[in-house]
């Protein structure tokens, strides 16, 4: 069943060619009670553990042998651990991009001399720890060692805990150079290089290299009893984990096949992709066999992202079960939430001047993150209990708290976007990570998202309408150097525009200075400009081919600028390479290479089709043929559609979802159904729903209610919520869920097609389906589930829709009439 990925476009996946040396490795996860803590299970090679181990060391990123070292730590992190103070102060923030900063580095190093060295690698001792990192430059000629830090803006205004946090860093690095050269002293420099302007701001200062081994000595004992702390919890939670037995009496069936993939992608240290069908428990069923693997493997964290909120839930719940398992775990499990949803005082801005919780931020911080270190589960709420007993903002105590938790849970985007924190920390302190997504369908259109940007016309004058004065010169600027308001309504462009390009990276810069200086919240229309002229800035430095810019016009006055991210793969394949094991999961998974193609998954990477528990008796799957929900033929489609649902209700009164490629077709049809079938119960998804309306729509779903709830195909009910048992017993599903066509996604088809040869299908056909698939799931949860699915419109019966749907429906080919 496990099958690996051949090239492109080569036909079916193969099965995994060779011995595998931890096929094996699944039945250690069976809950046998007569085993004791630590033995293999009956039937299980008495070496499996030095087998899994032998078949995992080629992976590893083996430490060298220190003397008595056991506890590695950047030389970054420790300077951040001890030496930031002061307050939270988000004013100075520099604004210069990743690649910015990069070009700024070379820049600096080119105007050095031939002796220059960049990059110098350097590591030491102290008691148990290893401290390491790499200085940014060194010149021998005149012992002089430098940090570079990129800045646009005025230098005088970074806070001086900033820069009390730089010196920091470079009188490490210091002396670090002193013990590994042998050095009596050394030469320090703080080189601020100005992006806009070119231009470097040099602080210098020498240090013997007794004084400098005082001042690491000072950070490292600050750090030391913290690092002994987490050595006895890594130890504590290995010898825990190793011991770990499935939470539950038993797993549900396919649940198991499910565990021993993700156990065997860690082992591997491999890419999964595993097609698992709804219900089978594969929260649960991920999470556990990845923490199981983590002593074997010396995991750090295993990172759980989930598209929506309910996924997040699903996973801590999954967490709190296996901990309530197994009582004394020391499992430390954080949900990250978002900074508008974390955040106490939303009209205050980020600096301990206005925010009462950021004021002296980094000096409650130790006691703050010693009490959280504490809570087993800091999900939301037990995050900002911590927070505020210690007067703390918890959106950043959140953030200090992914360093030290075992197993973090949140959204796609803190491992996947640009400024991604958890792949920014993993990548920094070289963390062995195993990551985890669930409802992985998701990711195609979310991580285009992520790469994807724009600006509108009209922002950019409700920006200059409430803009001081000052500002005002630097955003008209932004408005001539936009593309002619003459043209086509929709125009795309060769590359995003140079002069554009320039005037927003000036009313940028400006717009950072004004920050500084109003410490105050900024206009809303502002702010919002603000944002996505520097997101747009910083994705048009990485415009290749896999995006695409284009215009769209709205009138004389009224336009968009885009940037379209068409394939994440180039922005994601770092991620998934950075990752010791990354596992992707859904119940539509198919076909695996649109995934691999689109997201640019590891060349070995593992497609895994889980068997399905539910048996075709289960579901009664009919194809509507004569009926198309063309948008052409939606006006006839309409009586039809209700007159089905209303025979439907009639031979079996209950629960039902009806779901719609838009609310204009789904108002048509519900309105028609009230008028010529009032008898039925009708409920309707609004156009815009707050979290309390969701979940009054889903609490008309009980054991002993009967009505059709009525909602969009792809929208709140499609996919993630659960009602099993008489809660739901049927679906009709009136459209094949196939992306609008319009000027946009027909560019997509083109470059679908000119890239992988499969443009209709990777734009249109796929996504569409995929909805399908994930609205019909709702019907079957339990082996104990009855139901039945109508498929209205001709083509669900054409083969190459038909391929689509799950191998374990059995369908109606013959459709179902209903005239």
């Amino acid at each position: 069943m496990v099958r690996a990925h051949p090239a492109r476009h080569q036909g079916q996946p193969q099965r995994l060619s060779g011995p595998d040396p931890v096929l094996a490795a699944g039945a250690a996860l069976q809950h046998d009670r007569s085993q004791r803590p630590g033995r293999p299970p009956a039937g299980q090679p008495a070496a499996l553990d030095r087998i899994l181990r032998r078949a995992s060391d080629a992976h590893f990123r083996v430490l060298p042998a220190v003397g008595a070292v056991s506890y590695v730590v950047a030389v970054r992190a420790l300077c951040e651990f001890c030496a930031k103070q002061g307050d939270l102060d988000l004013r100075f923030t520099p604004s210069p991009t990743a690649q910015e900063g990069i070009a700024g580095h070379a820049v600096v190093t080119e105007r050095r001399g031939p002796g220059y060295q960049k990059e110098v690698s350097l590591a030491g001792e102290y008691g148990p720890l290893l401290v390491r990192g790499r200085a940014d430059g060194y010149d021998p000629a005149q012992n002089l060692i430098e940090e570079i830090k990129t800045f646009r803006g005025d230098l005088d205004r970074m806070p001086a805990n900033h820069r009390h946090l730089h010196w920091a860093q470079v009188r490490v690095y210091g002396h670090l150079l002193c013990a590994q050269l042998g050095l009596e002293q050394v030469s320090l420099a703080l080189v601020y290089f100005d992006i806009g302007k070119q231009t470097e701001t040099v602080l210098r200062e020498t240090h013997s290299a007794f004084d400098l081994r005082a001042m690491f000595a000072d950070q490292c004992e600050r750090f030391v009893a913290w690092a002994a702390q987490e050595l006895a919890h890594r130890e504590a939670r290995d010898a825990a984990l190793g011991a770990l037995r499935f939470p539950h009496p038993a797993f549900r069936p396919g649940q198991r096949d499910l565990a021993e993939t993700i156990f065997r992608a860690n082992s591997g240290a491999r890419c999964v992709l595993a097609q698992a069908p709804t219900g089978i428990g594969k929260t649960i069923g991920t999470l556990f066999p990845a923490l199981k693997a983590a002593p074997l493997h010396r995991l750090d964290k295993v990172f759980y992202l989930a598209a929506k909120t309910p996924g997040r839930k699903l996973a801590l719940d999954a967490a709190d079960a296996i901990k309530r398992s197994a009582p004394g775990l020391p499992l430390r499990v954080l949900e990250l939430v978002a900074r508008d949803k974390a955040c106490e005082h939303p009209d205050k801005a980020c600096h301990g001047d206005s925010c009462p919780l950021a004021k002296g931020f980094y000096d409650r911080l130790p006691a703050a993150r010693s009490a959280a270190r504490a809570v087993p589960l800091l999900d939301r709420e037990g995050l900002r209990a911590v927070a505020l007993a210690h007067q703390v903002c918890p959106y950043y105590l959140g953030s200090e708290m992914a360093r030290w938790s075992d197993v973090v849970v949140g959204d796609y985007n803190y491992y996947f976007d640009m400024g991604a924190m958890l792949y920014g920390l993993a990548l920094a302190n070289q963390w062995r990570v195993s990551v985890l997504v669930d409802e992985a369908h998701n990711m195609v259109s979310r991580a285009r998202k992520m790469y994807s940007a724009d600006l509108e016309r009209g922002a950019l004058r409700a920006a200059r309408a409430v803009a001081p004065a000052h500002l005002k010169k630097a955003l008209d600027k932004v408005g001539r150097s936009w593309p002619s308001k003459d043209g086509a309504d929709y125009e795309v462009l060769g590359a995003p525009p140079e002069k554009l390009l320039d005037a927003l990276q000036g009313a940028s810069s400006a717009i950072t200075d004004y920050l500084a200086d109003n410490p105050g919240p900024m206009e809303p229309d502002l702010q919002r400009f603000y944002f996505s002229a520097l997101h747009f800035a910083r994705l048009a430095e990485t415009f290749a081919e896999h995006s695409m810019v284009d215009c769209t016009r709205d009138g004389a006055h009224a336009s968009t600028l885009a940037i379209r991210n068409i394939v994440p793969a180039p922005f994601l394949k770092p991620r998934f390479a950075l990752a010791h094991a990354t596992a992707l999961f859904s119940a539509t998974l198919s076909p695996w290479n649109y995934y691999s193609d689109a997201l640019g998954l590891p060349a070995d990477t593992a497609w895994v089709d889980i068997d399905s528990p539910f048996v075709a008796d289960q579901l009664s799957v009919h194809v509507v043929r004569d009926i198309s929900t063309r948008f052409t033929h939606r006006a006839r489609s309409v009586a039809p559609i209700a007159a089905l649902i209303a025979r439907q209700y009639a031979q079996a009164p209950g629960n039902y979802l009806a779901f719609f490629s838009s609310f204009d077709y789904l108002e048509q049809v519900a309105e028609r159904v009230e008028r010529d079938y009032p008898d039925i119960p009708v409920f309707r998804q609004p156009r815009r729903m707050a979290e309390t309306e969701r979940d009054a729509f889903l609490g008309r779903f009980t054991l002993d209610s009967r009505g059709v709830g009525f909602a969009v195909l792809g929208g709140a009910f499609g996919e993630g919520i659960d009602l099993p048992g008489a809660r739901l017993i049927g679906a009709f599903i009136a459209t094949l869920g196939l992306p609008q066509m319009n000027p946009v996604n027909e560019q997509i088809r083109q470059r679908m097609q000119a890239t992988f040869g499969a443009g209709y299908d990777y734009t249109y056909l796929y996504p569409g389906m995929q909805k399908v698939v994930q609205a019909a799931g709702r019907v079957i949860r339990t082996e104990g589930d009855r139901g039945v699915v109508y498929l209205i419109d001709d083509r669900f019966a054409q083969p190459e829709v038909r391929e689509l749907l799950p191998r374990w429906w059995h369908v109606d080919q013959a459709g179902l009439p209903v005239s």
